[in-house]
C-alpha cells in the first residue's frame, strides 16, 4: 500500500472499525454510547486504541489501523469537531436512499477549527513499527449524513469538506500516517453526482499527499437496512460498474471494495487495471469465521483481474458490530489466507 510495502507481497489490513471492548461501549452495538465519561473516557478510548494495535499485530496483519476505537460512528465523530453544525437541531433524512436517520443541521459555513484525530494518530504510530492506515470519511458520504440548511447545494457543501478533509490530511500525513482512507459508500448509490463532481472532489480531499490514499466503497455493515437493500440488487450487484473506469482515470492509489459474501461480479475489478487493490476477503455480515483456503480462494481467484502486487487482502467493511472474538479470528483467518497465496505464488 505506502512505498514502505513494496516489498510485502499481498499486504493485509482491516478497512475500518473493530468491535470496542465491553467497558467501553455495548458490545455488539453499531455507534453504541459510551459507557464512560470524562477523563475516564478519554483514558477508556487510548486503552482501547492500545488494545485495537495489539490484536491487530498479534492476527498478523501488516497494516495497523485505529479500528475507529476512539469515535462513535465513523462520519459525524469528524463533524462533530467542525464549526457550522448544530447537533441540538435535527432534522429526519433519507441515508444513501436506503434508511431514515435524526442528523444534525448545517446551520453556516463548515470550519475546522482544530485537528481532530491527529494526537490519536500520533499515539498510533507510536505503539507499532509497522505501516498504519487511518479513515476519514469522505466528502460526499459527510453531506448525505446531514441537513443542509446554509449551502444550498450539495456540491458546494462537498468542496467544503474536502478542503477541511485535506487539512486533517495533512496533519496525519505529518503525525506518521502512511495511508490514509476515504469512506465513500456513497459512491455505490449517486452515480450521476459521483460523475459530474465526486471524484474531483475526492481528489481534492487527497490533494498534495505523499501518503498511499485509499477510497473504500462498500455495500455497508451487516445490518438490517443494509442487508435488505442488499436482497434487492438482484443475482449481480454491479454499481461498480458506474465508478470503477472514473476512479482508475484519478489521482487515488487503492481502491477498496467488497467481494467475499458479495454477488459482486470479479471481472469488475479488471476496470482498475493498474491501481492497487484492497480487497475485500472477509464477510463482516457474517458471524461465521472463514476458513484461510476460504480467503485464499477469494483472493485467487482476483488474480484474473489484478496484478498479484497491487492486490492487497482485507475485510469487506467495519466489524464493529460483530462479537469481539470472531473479529479476532477473521483478522487472523486474513493473514493466515493471505499467506497460503503467497507460498503459492512464492512457489510458481
Amino acid at each position: 500500500m505506502s512505498t514502505s510495502l513494496s516489498t510485502t507481497l499481498l499486504p493485509t489490513a482491516i478497512v475500518g472499525s473493530l468491535p470496542k471492548p465491553s467497558w467501553l461501549a455495548e458490545p455488539e452495538t453499531l455507534w453504541a454510547p459510551w459507557a464512560l465519561e470524562g477523563e475516564r473516557l478519554d483514558e477508556g478510548r487510548h486503552d482501547a486504541l492500545h488494545l485495537a494495535a495489539a490484536e491487530q499485530t498479534l492476527a498478523g496483519l501488516d497494516v495497523i489501523s485505529d479500528g475507529e476505537q476512539t469515535r462513535q460512528h465513523f462520519v459525524t465523530t469528524f463533524i462533530e469537531h467542525l464549526s457550522g453544525v448544530d447537533f441540538e437541531r435535527r432534522e429526519t433524512v433519507r441515508i444513501r436512499d436506503r434508511y431514515d436517520a435524526s442528523v444534525p443541521t448545517v446551520v453556516g459555513p463548515v470550519r475546522r477549527e482544530r485537528p481532530v484525530f491527529v494526537e490519536d494518530a500520533k499515539r498510533l504510530r507510536a505503539l507499532t513499527d509497522k505501516p498504519i492506515k487511518w479513515a476519514l470519511p469522505g466528502p460526499m458520504t459527510m453531506i448525505d449524513t446531514l441537513y443542509d440548511a446554509h449551502y444550498g447545494s450539495r456540491e458546494e457543501l462537498a468542496r467544503e469538506f474536502a478542503a477541511i478533509l485535506n487539512q486533517e490530511a495533512r496533519e496525519l500525513e505529518a503525525a506518521g500516517v502512511d495511508v490514509i482512507q476515504f469512506d465513500e459508500p456513497a459512491f455505490n448509490v449517486f452515480f450521476d453526482d459521483v460523475r459530474a463532481w465526486g471524484v474531483e472532489v475526492l481528489e481534492r480531499a487527497a490533494e498534495g499527499l505523499r501518503a498511499e490514499t485509499v477510497v473504500h466503497i462498500c455495500y455497508g455493515y451487516g445490518i438490517k437496512a443494509n442487508t435488505d437493500w442488499k436482497a434487492t440488487l438482484g443475482e449481480e450487484w454491479r454499481q461498480y460498474e458506474e465508478v470503477f473506469p472514473l476512479l482508475q482515470a484519478s489521482s487515488i492509489d487503492t481502491v477498496s471494495l467488497e467481494s467475499r459474501g458479495s454477488r459482486v461480479p470479479l471481472e469488475l475489478v479488471g476496470l482498475l487495471r493498474g491501481k492497487k487493490v484492497m480487497l475485500g476477503a472477509i464477510d463482516v455480515a457474517d458471524s461465521r469465521v472463514e476458513t484461510p483456503e476460504e480467503v485464499a480462494d477469494t483472493l485467487r481467484s482476483a488474480l484474473e483481474f489484478v496484478d498479484a502486487e497491487n492486490l492487497c487482502p482485507s475485510t469487506n467493511c467495519g466489524m464493529a458490530p460483530l462479537p469481539r472474538t470472531v473479529a479476532q479470528g477473521k483478522m487472523r483467518a486474513l493473514t493466515a489466507g493471505a499467506a497460503l497465496l503467497r507460498e503459492e505464488l512464492a512457489e510458481g
